[in-house]
């Protein structure tokens, strides 16, 4: 049996159940997933794994209490023991029933061209090879180790409540990516790159072997080259795409209404406040189609959406799931994720952007006479409650006389989210995304971001030059 097999019988059975305790909201969130994954490294396959999971968590909600159960079986029996342990949690005599199960208009907000299951297993490791062999010869003797991968993902979703909402989701994912190490002398740097698609196996005619390669493969070369970062106050240039993981750490995590009704945010109680220049307006747009971090309904059952963070540099919204948006007073944004059935779901951003402005990014270098141009960013951390941060760049430059010149390495940025924000004198016309999985609370999800060319007018790097 499959998620979307579930009658509605079985599924009010279920919720029945699971409110037989007196718990005044339940919930089913059942799903099926098919995956499969290859990864080449030194020439060589280590990975070609293809696997199915399958199963369903059932929620019951009382106040502000939660109790959770989840099981990897889909039949009738399995589901009612789980609702029954769930139900287990919390203590009361009194019995609601579940509402009559209305079925919510299914979309088809990411539409597959080539189903990737039905693709041979042949075709996707020939990908993999390809962009090893196109690495290597792009970066030749200095190309010391490549790891390439292809990944993809199926997953069909249901979810069911005790209010009567029923919706289906189908989500189709597949990504690439190629991570290489270039050496010279004692000097070693890697690069990557890792595009993703809420489609199927179709995304790779985007991006063939050799492009994918050339992206990582020209970071690794460049930073052979680089030399040790400044270190001070300074004027920054962020990238397209890959500087918007910037906003998404430094402000975005804030945004999640979980940490703000936790008291752990710098953002809480401060919608309709100007943080932000005013150059400066974000967005959360889980509806985009075919993007990394979209989906038609997220894992409540709330139809995505786009939610307006910051307008014009005013705090205009938070990103919420059921619990945290009735706790707060708010609206509920789609925003409800969570990793798979064995979760519960939280607040999460999905595909999260500074829009385009009016500036003319080559005139926002020009006019940057000395500073640095961060392009890729690695690791770092943040405080949400005080909205501080260190972040580490993988790639970036000087700027001198208002051009990109030397590579440099070793740099970090070190700043606080809302003065970031208000430091902005200059957003670009253009824009790119950069795709990654993000962390939180034991569980990852897709997700996007995306910035045009930005410039923060002074900022604290962190180098040993």
């Amino acid at each position: 049996m499959t998620a979307w097999d579930l009658d509605d019988g079985v599924l009010r059975a279920v919720l029945s159940a699971a409110l037989a305790t007196g718990g005044e909201f339940a919930e089913i969130f059942a799903e099926d997933r098919d995956s499969t994954s290859v990864r080449l490294e030194d020439r060589k396959v280590e990975e070609l794994v293809s696997g199915r999971d399958r199963g369903a968590g059932i929620r019951v909600v009382k106040g502000e209490s939660t109790a959770f159960a989840f099981t990897n079986r889909l039949d009738r029996d399995a589901l009612i023991d789980a609702a029954k342990a769930a139900a287990a949690g919390l203590s009361d005599q009194r019995r609601v029933d579940a509402t009559d199960l209305r079925r919510e208009r299914e979309t088809i907000l990411n539409p597959v061209a080539i189903d990737p299951r039905d693709v041979p297993a042949d075709r996707k490791v020939a990908y993999v090879v390809a962009v090893d062999d196109a690495a290597r010869a792009e970066g030749g003797s200095e190309i010391r180790q490549v790891i390439a991968s292809y990944a993809e993902g199926a997953q069909r979703v249901l979810i069911a409540n005790s209010e009567g909402l029923l919706v289906r989701d189908n989500r189709t994912r597949t990504r690439v990516s190629c991570q290489v190490v270039a050496a010279r002398g004692d000097v070693i740097q890697t690069g990557y790159h890792s595009p993703g698609a809420s489609a199927g196996f179709e995304h790779l005619d985007a991006y063939p072997p050799a492009a994918v390669a050339a992206v990582a493969v020209r970071q690794a070369i460049v930073m052979l080259g680089s030399v040790p970062a400044p270190a001070g106050e300074m004027p920054v240039v962020l990238a397209p795409g890959g500087g918007g993981v910037l906003f998404h750490e430094a402000c975005g995590h804030g945004l999640e209404a979980d940490l703000c009704h936790k008291h752990a945010s710098v953002y809480r109680d401060r919608a309709g406040e100007k943080i932000g220049s005013e150059l400066v307006s974000g967005v959360d747009e889980g509806n985009l189609p075919g993007s990394w971090g979209s989906f038609a309904f997220d894992d409540e059952g709330t139809p995505s959406q786009r939610t307006m963070l910051f307008e014009d540099g005013v705090l205009t919204g938070y990103l919420t799931d059921r619990i945290r948006a009735r706790a707060m007073s708010l609206k509920q944004s789609g925003n409800g994720r969570r990793q798979s059935y064995a979760h519960l779901p939280i607040p999460r951003m999905t595909n999260s952007s500074i829009l385009p402005g009016r500036d003319d990014p080559d005139e926002i270098l020009r006019g940057t006479k000395k500073g640095l141009y961060a392009k890729s960013f690695g690791g770092g951390q943040v405080n949400t409650a005080t909205g501080d941060f260190v972040f580490g760049l993988t790639e970036a430059y000087l700027i001198e006389n208002g051009t990109i010149t030397t590579p440099v390495r070793g740099a970090n940025l070190i700043g606080n989210g809302p003065d970031i924000l208000a430091r902005i004198d200059a957003v670009g016309r253009d824009f790119e995304v950069w795709w990654g999985v993000c962390g939180k609370d034991a569980q990852s999800v897709p997700v996007t971001t995306g910035m045009p060319t930005v410039r923060i007018a002074k900022i604290t790097v962190g180098g040993t030059g």
